[in-house]
């Protein structure tokens, strides 16, 4: 026969492992980490009060321990709403909580009912186990890998469908409520996928962590840290795997290189914070003009990038344009008080057998024109040009094809 306290142990002594591994990431400062490790510390305490029923009080072996292991699944709920930034809706926990403590207390005091103190634990499991695999499958960060998260909620479903079939077993069983009841082997088996639950739901955690952090290294490679726009490496990677793609589907391609006006001057003026919070203000402005499938980058300084993807030479000056505009409408707050600024930028498009440094080369050369016509304006390399257009002159809004 299968000894249910074997299935108890074991599951006690990986809580205690996953404690000092999930411990080992509480300085990651990643959300939802310490109610994890909260999780599976309230494992570790009531396993063994469940070891010890009949050697110490029912309050302890059954209320209690009971009492901690569901508080133990809504702790690891809670952390996988605070890690994917979702609300955690305490009040319903709670309640659910108080209510499952009153069942307990009743079928034991009132009614001595294993087969029914086992189904309410059982429901309330599954339940919690569903709430997690709807909250995982449903708030999958965007733009990263959707196994670790994918597994999790596969995972908690399959348990919680244990746990309704633990629930319903131990309601068919006949006799008089005793301890024996757990030493059958169905119950044994039933009794081990339950004590395997949180364990596991554990690890899951952790390869959400370990997708999340890697994640953010990526982002940290690719990132400007002053102001969030992809670094000139992210830049370059993110224009290499979708040009490729734009050019392909026969999909035009334009690229804007901006160059922030007298930026000397607005450090020498403002002090260096002040140019800082111009150089973020601007990627912020940036950021509220770029369409869907645009990429934008800070590729040294004071000068940026941006992909413009189904834009066309005209279609890209008019973007453009609209930077420029609301660039010049928008004074920054700095430390020392408001700052103006302006933009210059150049604009050239990918032709057959382009690579990213010909079209960089044009859009410089574009760049240096609208700087030599006296800045603040864009100008459109003259290879871009239309085969009837005639040569543009430069308009009053600071447009120009040069």
């Amino acid at each position: 026969m299968l000894n249910p306290a074997l299935a108890i142990v074991t599951s006690a002594l990986m809580s205690l492992i996953l404690t000092a591994l999930l411990g080992s990431l509480l300085r990651s400062g990643m959300p939802g980490v310490s109610d994890w490790f909260a999780s599976n510390l309230m494992m570790v305490v009531s396993l063994p009060l469940v070891l010890l029923r009949g050697q110490i009080s029912d309050v302890l072996s059954v209320v209690v321990a009971n009492q901690l292991m569901a508080l133990a699944a809504v702790m690891y709920y809670a952390g996988c709403a605070h890690f994917l930034r979702r609300p955690v809706r305490w009040p319903v926990l709670i309640g659910a909580l108080i209510a499952l403590s009153a069942a307990l207390v009743y079928w034991r005091y009132v009614v001595n009912s294993i087969p029914v103190r086992v189904l309410v634990t059982a429901l309330f499991s599954t339940a919690m186990c569903i709430a997690v695999a709807v909250l995982v499958a449903r708030h999958r960060p965007a733009g990263r890998s959707a196994y670790p998260y994918w597994a999790t909620a596969t995972m908690a479903l399959a348990f919680g469908a244990c746990q309704a079939a633990r629930g319903v077993y131990f309601m068919t069983l006949d006799g008089t409520s005793n301890i024996l009841m757990f030493a059958s082997t169905w119950s044994v088996v039933l009794l081990a996928i339950a004590a395997a639950i949180m364990p596991t739901l554990s690890m899951a955690a952790m390869m959400m962590v370990h997708d999340a952090l890697l994640s953010d290294a990526r982002d940290a490679a690719e990132r400007d840290f002053l102001t969030g726009a992809l670094s000139r490496k992210g830049f370059e990677a993110a224009v290499q795997r979708l040009s490729g793609r734009a050019l392909s589907q026969d999909v035009p391609l334009s690229l804007l290189i901006v160059d922030l006006d007298h930026f000397k001057a607005i450090n020498d003026t403002f002090g260096h914070a002040g140019g800082d919070a111009v150089l973020r203000e601007f990627v912020r402005c940036a950021g509220l003009q770029l369409r869907r499938g645009d990429v934008l980058g800070r590729m040294g300084g004071e000068e940026f990038a941006v992909l413009l993807a189904g834009a066309q030479p005209g279609d890209a000056l008019q973007f453009a344009e609209r930077l420029r505009c609301a660039v010049n409408a928008e004074p920054v707050t700095t430390g020392s008080g408001p700052c103006r600024y302006s933009i210059s930028g150049g604009i050239a498009t990918w032709q057959a057998g382009d690579t990213l440094d010909r079209v960089n080369v044009r859009a410089d050369a574009a760049l240096y024109e609208a700087k030599r016509s006296g800045r603040n304006r864009i100008c459109v390399h003259q290879e871009q040009r239309a085969a009837n257009e005639p040569p543009a002159q430069e308009t009053d809004q600071g447009l120009a094809i040069s």
